[in-house]
């Protein structure tokens, strides 16, 4: 914690002359009564107010204290650091297609895959990772950053109904995805580079191919993991109709074959998850990657923190004031 005001700190010097004017004044002003004998009173025993006696200067000492370190402006530090990690530069691609909230997976494919990948990246904390998504278009949702917090935020609000929304076309452009993951991973330093593309369909959209876009990443060096999302056979998703939802079988058409060929030519690996185990397994094997040492900005903003010192200043002279004027009131 940094102070905007620090010279104001040192008013906290006057407190104690203050404290010794007060010790010394309490001496003098103690009133006194002449009796002829003391003996009546050699069984009278102290109350809890004489024990209390002094707690208003405390408060008053407390709520001076505070007030000080409040004009002070205490602020967190606002920075940019350089800090070394070991980790790997990674794109998750994601297919948002109205295909993937199929049932077969639950609660659902989409769900599932986003459940999944925030564990995976709460487990690799020195990664820089980002994140693209794709259906009939593709575009980044969150470019590569160490900040996981915020690109979990982003992943969780991941939903197939951009689609219905008119936000992008409906489809599955495997090639579109990849390559617009690529473009964000073309340009790094590290030496492992890596895009996880999850799809549950086949590309029939977009103007690359899924294998020319491979191509394109095996060029700079970035190996590609193929993850292919739905049971055989039959999957059950969810139709809208008037007043509910109602349940068809749809059949499971995964372009295997393309994405065996996008993993072979960039040295990656294809996996298949036919449910939520499966899908967690594969995850599991991707987090055995090679790490590489990172160079990363950190950035800490800056926020008043004077806040909780004023409140507790006012409180402390609140109750000094409510002491005063009620159990520990003095006649003179």
């Amino acid at each position: 914690m940094t102070f905007a005001n620090s010279a104001y700190l040192f008013l906290l010097l006057l407190l104690v002359p203050y404290a010794v004017w007060y010790i010394l004044y309490h001496r003098r002003s103690h009133p006194v009564m002449q009796v002829s004998s003391t003996d009546a009173f050699r069984f009278v025993g102290h109350t809890w107010k004489e024990y209390l006696v002094h707690l208003p200067f405390l408060l008053r000492l407390a709520c001076l204290s505070l007030a000080i370190v409040a004009l002070a402006r205490p602020q967190t530090t606002n920075s940019w650091k350089q800090t070394d990690v070991e980790g790997i530069d990674i794109m998750l691609c994601m297919d948002v297609s109205t295909s993937m909230l199929a049932e077969d997976l639950r609660p659902n494919r989409v769900k599932a895959a986003r459940e999944v990948a925030i564990e995976f990246i709460s487990g690799r904390p020195n990664d820089n990772i980002g994140l693209t998504l794709f259906a009939g278009e593709a575009f980044t949702q969150c470019p590569m950053t160490v900040d996981h917090a915020v690109l979990i935020n982003m992943l969780q609000g991941m939903q197939c109904d951009m689609t219905a929304k008119g936000m992008i076309e409906d489809g599955t452009a495997i090639g579109m995805g990849l390559a617009s993951a690529v473009a964000r991973l073309k340009d790094s330093k590290a030496k492992s580079k890596v895009v996880i593309l999850l799809t549950d369909g086949s590309n029939n959209r977009g103007d690359i191919s899924p294998l020319t876009a491979a191509e394109i990443a095996k060029s700079f060096g970035i190996r590609v993991y193929t993850i292919g999302v739905g049971t055989n056979g039959l999957a059950r998703y969810p139709v809208p109709v008037a007043g509910g939802v109602q349940y068809i079988q749809v059949p499971v058409e995964i372009d295997t074959k393309t994405l065996q060929s996008i993993a072979s030519k960039t040295d990656g690996e294809f996996y298949r998850a036919k449910d939520t185990k499966g899908l967690h397994e594969v995850y599991q094997q991707i987090d055995q990657l090679e790490k590489t040492k990172l160079n990363v900005k950190k950035f800490s903003k800056r926020y008043e923190a004077f806040v909780p010192f004023a409140l507790g200043a006012v409180l402390c002279l609140l109750l000094e004031i409510l002491l005063r004027l009620t159990l520990l009131k003095r006649i003179p």
